[in-house]
């Protein structure tokens, strides 16, 4: 991470945005990191960055959906228990082979899945829809029900020239299934951003530091280690920075550790008390500041801007806070910077199982479970207290609630809602 040189105070940037104009500014801000080749073994996770085409038509030829026997309809399709139709059985074709005799009326060749189907045949009669004939080279067909059926046409999944996937596409399982499927031994994708997540305060303690936490004397970092997952979880690249003491010297030098980072994310140190000096630091390094406050609870203390080229997301203490404005403002830019096309967790529509009330002009975000009820709608239960110190909460909850400024809303109200696991 680099910055410009020290600057003069600037001029205040704006303050109290709402949530959507926040994430307006800050992803105005994102701009992808540019693009790696990697193995399609390592791919999974990964943004597509380029636009990939079809060389060869899938499947190659016309094949069997079933193990059984290709036929022609107008053999079969009147056949019973009590009417059978008797075909003479020409050839077997397992996966892999092909047909070497076309089929004539009154003749059925055996396949198996995946098979190519021979010339003449429409249709491949199931095994279970067949009995051994009056001779050994003969089946009887007891059901006409397949007659037509389970052939999988050559093309009708991929045909050559097909794009079937676009840059922006996450590759999950099924895409490196179809990576393979065209041939594509590597991949071009967008590079994953190096994240810096930097904790200060006086209180904090590491795992060097169990005793003192045992003893009363400091709380947990909690807050590095959560960021950090929801950063991988995203897709991107933790690096821990540590705790920076409440001085300016050691804010310093910690964030001097963040000099190979893309991205840079700090948590506290924001209020305007006597030994919180994130603000004034990052100011004397020449970070540009593009707002202050969010209208939205829990953490509305969020400041964003730029060091140089380095996004920095300047987070509330409290956890919950951290990790909420990191679901809502932060997780978002990272989906941005990594290439994908779609920036936002999915969406929930839900019903509200007890009445909730907010005041004033902030958006609220209740951590709420999720139940799926019969008919398929969902229903969204409070995980408890909403304090933004209680971080349980987020351990149980499925779902952010979207809760509009000012809202009064009875049991059974509809809301948005961010998901955050599906069950």
């Amino acid at each position: 991470m680099t910055g410009g040189r020290p600057t003069a105070r600037q001029p205040r940037p704006p303050d109290w945005l709402s949530v959507h104009e926040a994430r307006e500014i800050i992803l105005s801000r994102m701009r992808t990191l540019g693009e790696e080749r990697v193995p399609l073994t390592e791919a999974l996770g990964r943004v597509l960055a380029e636009v990939v085409s079809s060389r060869v038509q899938h499947p190659a030829w016309d094949n069997s959906a079933m193990d059984g026997f290709a036929v022609r309809s107008a053999d079969v399709a009147s056949a019973s228990r009590d009417a059978p139709a008797i075909l003479k059985v020409i050839e077997h074709v397992p996966a892999g082979g092909f047909p070497t005799r076309p089929l004539a009326p009154g003749a059925a060749t055996r396949v198996m899945t995946g098979a190519p189907i021979p010339e003449g045949a429409d249709g491949v009669t199931r095994l279970e829809y067949t009995e051994a004939g009056p001779s050994t080279d003969t089946i009887q067909v007891i059901d006409g029900r397949d007659a037509g059926r389970n052939i999988r046409r050559a093309g009708e999944d991929l045909k050559v020239g097909a794009r079937p996937l676009a840059p922006g596409t996450l590759i999950r399982p099924a895409e490196i299934g179809v990576l393979a499927m065209l041939g594509q031994a590597d991949v071009s994708v967008y590079r994953r951003p190096r994240v810096g997540i930097l904790s200060t305060g006086n209180e904090l303690a590491d795992f060097d530091e169990l005793p003192l936490v045992h003893a009363g004397r400091r709380i947990m970092n909690s807050n590095s280690y959560a960021l950090a997952a929801q950063t991988q979880e995203a897709g991107a690249l933790p690096v821990l920075l540590g705790i920076a003491r409440d001085d300016p010297e050691s804010l310093r030098r910690h964030l001097s550790a963040a000099h190979d980072c893309d991205v840079l994310i700090t948590s506290a140190g924001l209020a305007v008390g006597d030994h919180d000096y994130v603000k004034d630091v990052l100011d004397q390094l020449g970070m540009e500041f593009l707002f202050y406050r969010v209208k939205m609870r829990p953490g509305s203390p969020f400041t964003f801007g730029v060091l140089g080229p380095v996004p920095v997301f300047a987070l509330p203490g409290n956890p919950v806070s951290a990790m909420v404005t990191f679901e809502v403002l932060a997780r978002p830019a990272l989906n941005k910077m990594m290439g994908m096309a779609e920036y936002q967790r999915p969406l929930r529509r839900v019903e509200l199982g007890e009445p909730v009330s907010t005041g004033g002009r902030l958006t609220h975000f209740y951590r709420a479970k999720l139940e799926r009820r019969a008919d398929g709608s969902w229903l969204a239960k409070l995980t408890g207290p909403q304090g933004s110190g209680i971080l349980t909460s987020m351990s149980q909850a499925d779902a952010l609630l979207i809760i509009p400024p000012e809202s009064q809303l009875p049991a059974g109200s509809l809301l948005d809602a961010i998901v955050l696991r599906d069950r």
